[in-house]
């Protein structure tokens, strides 16, 4: 069985998706609907009260903005955790690459992003996002959060560490690493995804506290991308940003990390002349 949990902006979820998801899992189900429409709980907090209140095999988290266009989706599901035991976590979305250096998950080279989903954006428009392999699963480092299945394990929950709305999927992924478990995209899942993430202030101060917790198990690279390149890469856009929140303690003890990146470089110019402005 698996148990779908979600973390409800609203009392309820809407009708739509109760309907979408009963006509197209395929198998026995439970929803968890988290209320936290009074904004109780930081997403960690919720995700965790919802594990504990599951009876499932496989703990499937999604967002209440999804649908689902494929038919009997949960089968698929059983299908790829039963294919190896070893399997973890499965997700729609992900990157084959983690840098050390903080960034979103898709931060690396397009070659190394794996996903399939149609996405909405503010102006109404709509893409169908398809990248990488065209296997049916592909082992990846890190999953997006709009959609994850986890086989539930004893011990393994989200971070009590870190608090807002932000990296939860960054976080499981790697508690599923740390416990030897591999991460999977699968192709055969499409769902609709009606919203976009913001990186704001909160999401730079939940990234560097994400990246201090699991800094030792970085950098991931499951592919042949030159990781020196992508490291400096998102250091200086991360490093940018910084500055522009007015963050510039924390700019300057990521740049001093950077410098053993590349030591030459017309960024270190354009930084410490940014930062004594």
């Amino acid at each position: 069985m698996i148990s779908i949990i979600i973390c409800s902006r609203k009392k309820s979820i809407p009708t739509q998706l109760v309907q979408n998801i009963n006509r197209t899992i395929g198998i026995k189900s439970e929803l968890i609907i988290i209320d936290n429409s009074e904004n109780i709980y930081s997403i960690f907090e919720a995700y965790n009260k919802g594990i504990l209140e599951s009876k499932g095999d496989y703990l499937c988290f999604i967002h209440d903005d999804v649908i689902f266009h494929t038919e009997n989706w949960g089968t698929i599901i059983n299908k790829v955790f039963e294919s190896d035991s070893k399997i973890g976590l499965i997700g729609v979305a992900g990157s084959r690459v983690k840098s050390k250096m903080p960034s979103a998950w898709w931060e690396c080279c397009q070659e190394d992003l794996q996903i399939n989903i149609i996405q909405h954006f503010p102006d109404r428009n709509e893409e169908h996002w398809q990248k990488g392999s065209i296997e049916n699963v592909v082992n990846v480092a890190i999953i997006d959060g709009v959609f994850m299945v986890a086989r539930k394990t004893n011990g393994i929950y989200f971070s009590k560490k870190l608090k807002g709305f932000h990296n939860y999927d960054m976080n499981l992924s790697f508690e599923y690493l740390k416990r030897g478990f591999k991460i999977v995209v699968t192709n055969d899942i499409l769902i609709e995804h009606y919203s976009l993430g913001t990186l704001n202030k909160s999401w730079y101060i939940s990234t560097l506290n994400l990246h201090k917790i699991y800094n030792k198990m970085l950098p991931l690279n499951l592919s042949n991308s030159d990781l020196k390149e992508i490291e400096f890469k998102n250091g200086t856009k991360f490093i940018t940003e910084l500055l522009h929140l007015k963050m510039k303690k924390d700019a300057f003890f990521l740049w001093l990390k950077l410098i053993n990146h590349k030591t030459k470089s017309r960024f270190h110019y354009q930084f410490l002349k940014q930062f004594f402005k």
